[in-house]
């Protein structure tokens, strides 16, 4: 009887093929995989039922609508002149992001129309919110109307507001939710702007979306 142990490349050469082709059978996925495009990142509010036509009047009492923005992609917020404190703040980190795109992607930027739609149209005539506007930027588009063109606007973009108690001395605050909403150049919306989160985040977000 022939006990002469088999050389140890002969026993391990069934495994040793096993796993060559396990290898290259991995090497065919990795290679598959890496040639599949990634997938596209949708905008957050990517067919969101926000925004639509309005009219609105502009700071030289010119009718202003909706479409007039088409082929420009669009900032909005909407928000009063006699604010206190939110609407500045928000409307400053709101044009200082516009800025700092423009710093960076000077093209994208001038692709951009920024524009504040007042909520409070007893008080905000349309030179009150052409100074409030021209305080923060030239670029600012500010736009007032009737009581009905406001609300009618306010119910296209999804936005809150309601006078507040009127005080002894017959002034008022308003209570509205406080947004900045991006929309592409089919006045589409794509997103809403992280002005809590400084300009430079604001910047990030319009690069991420806007193409």
């Amino acid at each position: 009887m022939n006990t002469q142990a088999k050389p140890s490349h002969l026993l391990l050469r069934p495994w040793h093929r096993l796993a060559t082709a396990s290898l290259a059978a991995c090497a065919l996925m990795v290679a598959a995989c890496s040639n599949d495009p990634a997938p596209t990142e949708e905008p957050p509010l990517a067919g969101a039922s926000i925004g639509g036509e309005f009219e609105l009047v502009g700071p030289d009492g010119e009718t202003v609508r909706w479409a007039d923005f088409d082929g420009q992609c669009r900032v909005v917020y909407f928000g009063y002149a006699f604010c206190p404190d939110i609407c500045p703040t928000d409307v400053q980190r709101m044009t200082q992001g516009l800025k700092v795109l423009g710093e960076n992607e000077p093209q994208m930027a001038a692709s951009i129309t920024p524009i504040f739609i007042t909520i409070d149209p007893d008080r905000d005539t349309r030179e009150i919110v052409d100074e409030f506007t021209n305080a923060f930027s030239d670029d600012l588009i500010g736009l007032t109307g009737t009581p009905e063109q406001v609300r009618a606007a306010a119910d296209a973009f999804k936005v809150y507001y309601e006078r507040g108690e009127t005080t002894g001395d017959g002034s008022y605050l308003m209570n509205h939710s406080n947004i900045v909403y991006l929309f592409d150049k089919d006045g589409q919306p794509l997103a809403t702007l992280p002005v809590d989160e400084g300009p430079e985040a604001v910047a990030a977000e319009i690069q991420k979306w806007v193409s």
